[in-house]
């Protein structure tokens, strides 16, 4: 299920990917919404893989070959539809639309390890198959015509279609197809070599034919994973250090293409009038604007004020202080800048303060639980964020995956065999983060707080908390991308000085920031692991034991536990929707148990400001906020503005 591979601080990531999906994000005091350059991938099992009402052609060896898929059961859309239900057709192409993000950008590949690539650089490449943002995971043939898959998914054929075209107006090939596999596997970021591990070939087997041959039984949904692949191109590339961070606009075939970058301070999109695949159903209604502008701030405070003096006009607020007290004024009340908050009905995951147990202080459970009492979520939500948030209780909060009570029937047959390395608590007791009166007073927290630490070896001498072995002052520091995520680290580390811990709190730009996360380089930080409906291949990068000595993966954690690891691989290799549910629970149990992060809290909304220019279809997509994808620019309301 997808995945996306880092967002760091400017909102960037993999493209193939798109918003909602599974992925990890550093934090402000809610979780960043709407990842613009990364392609949805939401996931959802039920029951049959091939159970389908639409027609289908036959292949080899008993396959199919269909014009979409799912992971079990039918597809919403036919072989002949026209377009998805949550876009208008008809909506006129044009206008500029200026967006903003914080920090910088060094680099336009955003494939590789190095460098913070581009906000929106996504829109460049598209991908085998596209997913429909009103089921849960269906994807249906974008690059890609026909997709063949036999009964067991051992592998898949994708046919391309005979239209598609690079930007240059050269042919998209089955040999593009193979060079980015393989690229991405020996020279891309690490994370493509852990999460297309079980495709054991890659071939062209015809003129417009590319074949993914998997390991047997490894993954049922691993052909829905490649369909999400972003193609690029072999001869732009012959050239050119793939692995090297650059300015260059790189040759894609996507809807948009760069037109101008100021480097760290701006990048702007135009919408390409030749666009091979703009008359396609999965693209009918969709990438409306004419041109996509971004420019670069140094913090989040200048961004709010810019957005309220005119400077760019879309803005998803991820601040509740600033949600409540900042969108008022003469604008507002006249109707010509909109606040809205819309559903958001995306799982929402883990956003958490995380522990980065490679240090020594982190790797006592013990410690870890002990912290946690000292995070006072119900004074932070009273007296930060109006009451808005709920706490989070689970990694896989908001979705049927997230555990509660005690472990069934189905979760206890998976738990069973490790009885004797597992928390007495994951059988007894369901996982609840502490809970304060909401006063600020944490005292009756400090003495099972001092309890827990005094038996992991800690202990208070002169106010000081001590390692009685060492003699070492117990101190850390917790490094932030955000200067909003400061105020809700600084009292949590005031609590701590209560308990003798001393903290540094440190602001670091996004650069920095990335750095320092992808080689470990930190103790506490505040991400978010975002989840998808149907959790899969990304659990290997976010938990495994492999992961956590790979330099960018996202088992920030450090987390190596081989328990950890069997529940990854059930998920998996999940046979039903049953299954995976199951698998999800147990693995859940186990990681809060571990006491790997301290959980913070979510708001299923949207919370989106914009100037009104815009219109939009009757309906939302189900599982995204469809601004980049299905708005328009009205030429009527952006007259309106300009002559207010």
């Amino acid at each position: 299920m997808n995945k996306m591979l880092k967002c760091i601080g400017v909102a960037s990531g993999l493209p193939g990917f798109k918003p909602g999906i599974s992925g990890v994000i550093p934090t402000t005091d809610h979780m960043k919404k709407g990842w613009d350059d990364m392609k949805r991938v939401l996931f959802l099992a039920s029951a049959l893989f091939f159970a389908s009402s639409v027609v289908t052609a036959f292949g080899q060896q008993g396959s199919t070959i269909k014009h979409a898929f799912a992971l079990h059961g039918d597809v919403k859309y036919g072989p002949d539809f026209k377009h998805f239900d949550y876009v208008d057709p008809d909506a006129p192409k044009g206008g500029t639309v200026r967006l903003a993000t914080v920090g910088t950008f060094d680099n336009l590949n955003p494939f590789i390890l190095k460098g913070v690539p581009a906000a929106g650089v996504g829109l460049l490449f598209d991908t085998l198959t596209d997913q429909s943002a009103d089921e849960p995971f269906t994807e249906y043939g974008l690059l890609a015509e026909t997709i063949e898959m036999p009964v067991d998914r051992s592998w898949v054929v994708f046919t391309l279609r005979s239209e598609a075209r690079w930007h240059d107006g050269t042919p998209v090939k089955p040999e593009d197809v193979v060079f980015t596999f393989e690229t991405l596997i020996s020279k891309g970021h690490p994370f493509y070599k852990s999460y297309y591990a079980d495709v054991v070939k890659v071939e062209k087997t015809g003129s417009r034919k590319v074949k993914f041959v998997f390991n047997k039984g490894s993954n049922p949904e691993l052909p829905l994973i490649i369909g999400q692949l972003p193609v690029f191109s072999r001869k732009y590339y012959a050239d050119r250090q793939f692995d090297k961070t650059s300015l260059d606009p790189p040759l894609g075939s996507g809807p948009y293409r760069v037109i101008d970058i100021k480097p760290g301070r701006s990048i702007t999109y135009q919408l390409n009038p030749d666009y091979w695949g703009k008359d396609l159903p999965v693209n009918k209604g969709r990438y409306n604007f004419e041109t996509l502008r971004y420019e670069y701030y140094r913090d989040e405070t200048v961004l709010v004020e810019a957005f309220k003096a005119g400077e760019y006009d879309f803005r998803s607020e991820n601040t509740s202080k600033v949600w409540a007290t900042a969108y008022k004024g003469k604008a507002f009340d006249e109707g010509h800048a909109i606040k809205e908050e819309l559903p958001d009905e995306n799982p929402t995951g883990m956003q958490a303060f995380v522990f980065n147990t490679r240090r020594e202080i982190f790797k006592d459970s013990r410690v870890r639980m002990a912290l946690g009492y000292m995070f006072d979520f119900e004074w932070t939500n009273k007296t930060l964020f109006y009451g808005a948030y709920t706490r989070i209780d689970s990694y896989f909060t908001n979705s049927e995956l997230a555990s509660s009570g005690l472990p069934g029937p189905d979760e206890l047959k998976l738990l069973e065999p490790y009885r004797s390395r597992l928390p007495k608590e994951v059988f007894r007791k369901e996982y609840a983060p502490p809970v304060t009166d909401g006063s600020g007073n944490i005292r009756p927290h400090i003495r099972t707080v001092l309890g827990l630490l005094r038996e992991a070896g800690w202990v208070l001498k002169e106010g000081v908390l001590t390692n009685k072995k060492t003699g070492e002052p117990f101190e850390f520091e917790i490094i932030l991308v955000s200067p909003g995520m400061e105020r809700v680290a600084i009292p949590f580390s005031k609590n701590l000085e209560r308990i003798g811990i001393k903290t540094s709190i440190r602001v670091v730009d996004s650069s920095q920031y990335v750095n320092r996360v992808d080689s470990f380089d930190f103790d506490m930080t505040s991400v978010w692991w975002r989840q998808s409906l149907s959790p899969g291949n990304e659990q290997r990068d976010f938990w495994s034991s492999q992961a956590a000595d790979i330099p960018g993966s996202r088992n920030l954690a450090g987390i190596k536990d081989p328990v950890v690891d069997a529940l990854i691989d059930k998920i998996i290799k999940a046979p039903d929707r049953k299954s995976l549910i199951a698998a999800g629970r147990a693995l859940d149990r186990v990681l809060l148990w571990g006491h790997y992060v301290i959980p913070h809290y979510y708001v299923q909304t949207y919370r989106i400001a914009y100037w009104n220019k815009f219109d939009r279809p009757a309906l939302k997509p189900k599982y995204a906020l469809g601004f980049l994808d299905t708005w328009w620019v009205d030429p009527i309301k952006e007259k309106r503005l300009k002559n207010r």
